[in-house]
């Protein structure tokens, strides 16, 4: 025999459930949906009970209709569909981040149109409204989008504990990037700024972001700088706030070269923070340059150390790197002997360069330089030589992570371009991205298959709405739910 059954979740709503007992144990055999007032409960237990009735050919104890009543299709109008399951398990998945302890119901559910179909907060109410049931009025938008950002370090510190329990994050070594994020506008000011471009757009005004990841990738605290902001300049001011909002004593950071600066290695070591940070060998002085390149002797995964101002200096020689860079070497010298053979073609290009009288010849100090080079990348840090060569490489091949999210952000919750013009507005939305990210990254990590996937197999189990016309009762019928995406759910601690 099937019962009803009521039962509250984590988020608070209440869920309906089809179960029935085998041994005194209690089976799940259906899960109705999630109620979040007393209109919705009524409904799902309606559906509920159409869903006996019709499974088990069960009459229900109490009948809203006469026990000789059939309910038919051709009695029931189509009224459309909700993404009920997307939104329940994005709805669980807040509760592990702590993100309905903000009380803000729009700001929540803005980040769960993020994540389901990212738009602009205009058209996310409309999502809402037809596909989730949550229904906002436009002032109520712009009246309290314009104090999100003041939630930023409480957001933080609510993802970074998510990071530390199940991630295992302990603060010894952090990742950074930046990235750039244009706006659909040509007008700029004092945040807005036009800048190196990144996705270029340098035409446009822009900001700069800053993300710091843990090794894994899982964002933990980011920043907003002006659009013209060198982006080797925005290392010290986040890391120093992170290491003081935290209280921290020491850790690593992993940077790409950009971030390479005497400034920046002095201050990191003020500090007492370690670094591990790209070189670029290009700069390398020729004699050193000649040095290394004799001591590797395009020896596959050799390295050397050097001494150097910015710290030890650690080079290493790939022959997968090697192959790479020649041909990309090839190329350019390929470009430059087609210009310099018409010079009335003649254009700007690697391995060209103007000589006596501005007449254009082939760079053979550069060319020479380049080929010492092939194969060869190389890192700075201050860590101690008790941490291998080896390990310092490693730990810098993870930076891709910070890459890898920032993709994440700009495809999957198409982060650019941005419509908002006011401070807080704009900050606004960075905090609803970042949020989203911090889901999707779970996601991510927990199941290791991507954002886009998870939210299609989720969107493709839908809850048509239909209503009795005899009566005027609305009730859902739920799509079945495949293998895989239980799997997911269950991945996710998401299954009922």
């Amino acid at each position: 025999m099937f019962y009803l059954r009521t039962t509250k979740t984590k988020s608070g709503a209440t869920a309906v459930q089809i179960v029935r007992y085998e041994n005194r144990k209690k089976i799940i055999i259906q899960h109705i949906g999630s109620a979040h007032n007393k209109e919705e409960l009524t409904k799902l237990l309606q559906a509920g009970s159409l869903w006996v009735e019709k499974k088990a050919k069960q009459p229900p104890l109490f009948k809203q209709e006469s026990s000789s009543q059939v309910l038919t299709l051709d009695k029931c109008k189509y009224l459309g569909f909700r993404y009920s399951l997307l939104y329940e398990v994005l709805s669980k998945l807040f509760v592990i981040f702590k993100y309905h302890l903000l009380h803000n119901k729009l700001l929540t559910d803005l980040v769960i149109a993020r994540i389901a179909s990212p738009s602009s907060k205009l058209q996310a109410l409309e999502f809402l409204e037809k596909f989730v049931g949550s229904k906002y009025k436009e002032r109520d938008l712009y009246r309290q989008m314009s104090a999100f950002h003041n939630l930023q370090s409480v957001v933080e510190n609510k993802v970074l504990k998510v990071a530390k329990d199940e991630f295992n994050f302990n603060f010894t070594l952090v990742f950074y990037d930046v990235t750039t994020l244009y706006f659909e506008s040509f007008t700029a000011d004092e945040l807005r700024k036009p800048g190196f471009s990144k996705d270029n757009k340098s035409q446009q005004p822009q900001i700069v972001i800053g993300l710091l990841v843990n090794q894994q990738g899982f964002p933990i605290a980011y920043h907003v700088f002006e659009g013209n902001k060198f982006e080797g300049k925005t290392l010290i001011p986040v890391i120093l706030d992170f290491k003081t909002k935290h209280d921290i004593k020491t850790f690593t950071v992993v940077a790409d070269a950009a971030m390479i600066s005497f400034d920046n290695i002095t201050a990191l070591k003020q500090n007492g923070l370690q670094y591990i940070v790209a070189a670029r060998t290009g700069s390398l002085s020729p004699k050193l340059i000649t040095e290394v390149s004799l001591e590797l002797n395009q020896q596959d995964k050799t390295t050397v150390r050097k001494k150097t101002a910015y710290g030890d200096l650690i080079l290493e020689f790939s022959v997968k790197r090697f192959a790479k860079d020649k041909r990309e070497m090839e190329k350019q010298v390929a470009r430059a002997e087609y210009y310099l053979a018409d010079k009335s073609k003649i254009k700007k290009a690697k391995f060209i360069k103007a000589g006596k009288n501005t007449k254009y010849e082939l760079n053979n100090v550069l060319l020479e330089k380049t080929e010492q080079l092939l194969g060869i990348k190389g890192y700075y840090t201050n860590l101690e030589p008790e941490v291998t060569d080896r390990m310092i490489i490693d730990h810098y091949h993870n930076l891709w992570h910070v890459e890898q999210a920032f993709r994440i952000a700009k495809s999957d919750l198409q982060m650019r371009p941005i419509y908002h013009f006011k401070d807080t507005t704009i900050k606004a939305h960075i905090l609803i991205c970042f949020m989203a990210l911090a889901v999707c990254k779970y996601m991510e990590l927990k199941t290791g298959k991507s954002t886009k996937h998870i939210v299609n197999l989720l969107k493709s189990v839908t809850d048509a709405r239909l209503i009795n016309t005899l009566n005027n009762q609305e009730f859902t019928l739920r799509s079945p739910i495949d293998e895989e995406t239980k799997g997911i759910l269950q991945q996710l601690a998401a299954w009922y």
